[in-house]
């Protein structure tokens, strides 16, 4: 075992020989070779070239190295073309500090029994008089950047659970095609630099029947809002981990004077950013039940399956 494989259990060690097709031997010439692809791409500014970091990419591309370097040169490629989305992006930003402690993202405290996180959304619980879909979208992209830094995550992979349930037309209506594209970009490029399974679907479609959830990911280690033993989840519980004590320190922050200037998308891209006051949405409702709150259904109430991507 070399340095680069410092942190990884005995049988995540194993796993990534077995299925990754990793060597300790042959470990820094994979690197190097990926390295050597660099100058192959002068129009990418590759910010970091370091060992740990291409690392990364070879164990989610199974050390394919062109494959790896393929997707290297995505990740860097985007941030290039998108480089107000990543000004200022730490857990302390007033946006993104907002969005955090609503639960976009949460991260559940357990590992499933393939050793993989679970990041959980719950899409109806977003305010939108207090921050951006953008300013969602950066505070999910900074928790991915956080989390890859764990070598068992680079190994063993994630899985991210979305419950549509209760996201209304209104809230719906704030997200251009343009916002879209930009969100299903990053999070193409930042979820592909983890371990995929490749023997499994990876995107599920659940509704609102839990059983099938329950088939992927047992319900022990699931909050009650999933149908999951455990407690309602805290949304504040990954703001924590990222913000530590600045968690409780109070930010001001105006969601409609936030502007953001993304690669001449649209011209109309900084009016669609600054959403209107609306009342906040309530969380998922009963405890394993996915269903509307007692109130008169209107036509902006729009009830979607819950997702789960492998």
């Amino acid at each position: 075992m070399t340095h680069l494989q410092a942190g990884l259990s005995p049988e995540t060690l194993e796993k990534a020989k077995v299925e990754l097709k990793e060597n300790p031997e042959t470990l820094h010439q994979d690197i190097q070779e990926v390295r050597d692809m660099i100058i192959t791409r002068p129009d990418i500014g590759f910010l970091r070239t370091d060992d740990a970091f291409i690392l990364r990419f070879l164990r989610a591309r199974k050390f394919n190295h062109f494959e790896a370097f393929r997707l290297l040169a995505q990740y860097f490629e985007y941030r290039q073309q998108n480089l107000d989305m990543f000004k200022n992006l730490k857990a302390t930003d007033p946006g993104i500090k907002q969005a955090l402690k609503d639960g976009f993202p949460g991260v559940l405290a357990n590992l499933d029994r393939y050793g993989r996180k679970i990041m959980v959304l719950f899409a109806a619980n977003w305010d939108q008089s207090r921050y951006t879909f953008v300013d969602i979208l950066r505070a999910i992209l900074l928790s991915l950047e956080s989390m890859i830094e764990d070598p068992e995550l680079q190994v063993n992979g994630f899985i991210l659970i979305i419950d549509w349930s209760n996201f209304t037309f209104k809230q719906a209506s704030k997200l251009t095609p343009s916002m879209l594209r930009l969100a299903i970009e990053g999070l193409q490029v930042r979820t592909s630099a983890f371990r995929e399974h490749n023997e499994q679907q990876r995107i599920f479609m659940h509704g609102n029947n839990l059983n099938s959830l329950h088939q992927l990911i047992h319900p022990e280690i699931l909050p009650s809002e999933l149908g999951g033993m455990m407690p309602p989840y805290d949304m504040g519980t990954w703001a924590r981990t990222l913000l530590d004590h600045a968690y409780d320190e109070e930010t001001d922050y105006c969601p409609e004077s936030y502007t953001l200037s993304v690669q001449d998308l649209e011209r109309d891209l900084e009016k669609d950013l600054s959403p209107k006051t609306m009342k906040r949405s309530q969380s998922v409702v009963e405890p394993g039940v996915l269903k509307r709150p007692d109130k008169v259904k209107s036509e902006e109430d729009n009830m979607q399956p819950l997702l789960s991507l492998d």
